[in-house]
């Protein structure tokens, strides 16, 4: 297979440009894909595969009607996403999320491109702006930019990089849990109902975990990385512990929906771990990003009842994030208002998650194809997830103050959509609040076909 097209360069093979690629390959427009791994490492990727999955192996709720996450999943289905393809095809059980095996995931991805015969691979970094030669170019170097390519980033727009840092939970054997103290179990038991791993706490050994994480070394910082601010959506969890002793009560240990097997007494909090892998002997320990340095995770984490003799395939890590100030330097195209021929995608344009690196990936590659063939590709509507993340992160700071201090990452949320016209059911029943977001979810994908449709 050949095109008369020439190609589009896409910088950074993970969600974003993995999926950025698919897209304009389905266009019939040819794609080099430049990723500098192996030659030039980072300090979270443990491989060299595209679309590594580095945070967690989980792309979150998979309910399109009551999630915002499980919505864009949908939209971007029906868009025809790799990332949900590929997902699908490495799917391991999560409850009601959607979570996969990390290794067959990357796997399928890369396997699918390079099988496509428009696809060349170059691994290699690009560490300057492209030159004038690459056209039509999408930088989807994501947070992890090599600071070469950074460096000339900022050099070109004059705006400072606004950054912050994600942290990595730690991933444990199964064979090394013990079962006399953990059970299997989702909350409310959903999903399949024994989705999740859980280890019981008293409120004494929740009070000693407490002190453990306040207490316990920590990575050190670089002078200039301390006064990076932390991604809410991704807080280290000695960061919750310092916000009050019952924040983690209420949040990632909270013990609702759950009963032990092994005790008629309710658990004052509950530690749970999530399948990591398809063979089902890896899980991640659900909330425990940190930034505690290793020997301290292990001495921490084995306090937990049933973790005692806990088997780590990988400890938790503090890497730093950087994204660019998007509502100033990008259009509605994703295109560098004054380099038009360069977009950007994924987590550096400010969206923040797996899933909406690669939606944006998917809308960039869409854009970027349409421009090759000389066609016309109109914006989202607001009113899908596609749209209210495009929005935000062409426009959501606050108009008046400055950026830096307003527009922060973002994960998709019905927050971020504009709200219903009227509140009214089909009926003309005034909605109740539970099925404000079911209503909200029915519009986005209507006004999807409808802008899937006026694009035909």
């Amino acid at each position: 297979m050949t095109s008369e097209h020439s190609p589009i360069h896409i910088i950074g093979g993970g969600m974003a440009g993995t999926e950025a690629a698919w897209q304009i390959l389905q266009s019939g427009v040819p794609v080099t894909l430049h990723e500098m791994r192996p030659q030039v490492k980072t300090d979270a990727h443990q491989t060299e595969g595209l679309a590594e999955l580095v945070c967690s192996n989980s792309f979150r709720s998979d309910d399109h009607e009551n999630n915002a996450v499980g919505l864009l999943h949908e939209e971007m289905r029906r868009l025809g996403s790799l990332v949900m393809e590929a997902a699908a095809a490495t799917k391991v059980p999560a409850g009601s999320a959607l979570a996969v095996d990390r290794e067959q995931f990357s796997q399928y991805v890369e396997n699918k491109l390079a099988s496509h015969p428009l696809f060349t691979l170059v691994r290699e970094e690009v560490a300057a702006i492209p030159p004038a030669a690459w056209d039509n170019v999408i930088i989807a170097t994501g947070p992890l930019t090599s600071m070469n390519l950074a460096d000339a980033i900022l050099e070109l727009t004059g705006k400072d990089s606004l950054a912050f840092f994600d942290a990595i939970a730690p991933i444990v054997y199964k064979d090394s849990i013990d079962f006399n103290k953990a059970w299997f179990q989702s909350r409310y038991d959903k999903g399949e109902g024994a989705d999740y791993i859980n280890c019981p706490l008293s409120e004494e050994q929740y009070n000693e975990l407490i002190d453990d994480l306040l207490d316990g070394d920590k990575a050190d910082f670089k002078d200039w990385e301390k006064d990076t601010p932390y991604f809410e959506g991704c807080m280290p969890i000695e960061v919750m512990a310092e916000r009050g002793r019952q924040t983690l009560s209420f949040g990632p240990l909270k013990p609702v929906g759950l009963h032990n097997p092994h005790s008629d007494e309710q658990p004052y909090a509950v530690v749970q771990l999530r399948q990591d892998n398809a063979l089902g002997t890896l899980y991640n320990i659900v909330g425990f990003q940190t930034k505690l340095k290793y020997t301290a995770q292990k001495e921490v984490f084995r306090k937990i009842p049933g973790l005692e003799k806990a088997e780590f395939a990988r400890l938790g890590g503090l890497h730093r994030n950087t994204f660019i100030n998007s509502p100033e330097l990008l259009d509605d195209q994703l295109r560098l208002k004054q380099m038009p021929r360069l977009r950007f995608a994924g987590q550096m344009t400010g969206v923040e998650g797996y899933v909406e690196s690669a939606a944006m990936g998917l809308i960039a590659g869409r854009y970027a194809a349409a421009e090759r063939l000389g066609r016309k590709i109109t914006t989202p509507p607001v009113t899908t997830a596609f749209g209210a993340l495009i929005n935000h992160i062409t426009g959501g700071h606050i108009p008046g103050l400055p950026e830096q201090k307003t527009f922060q990452p973002m994960n998709i949320n019905f927050g971020i959509m504009p709200p219903l016209e009227n509140n009214k059911g089909p009926n003309g029943r005034k909605l109740k609040k539970a099925e404000r977001k079911p209503a909200k979810s029915a519009r986005a994908l209507r006004d999807l076909q409808d802008w899937l449709d006026s694009l035909e």
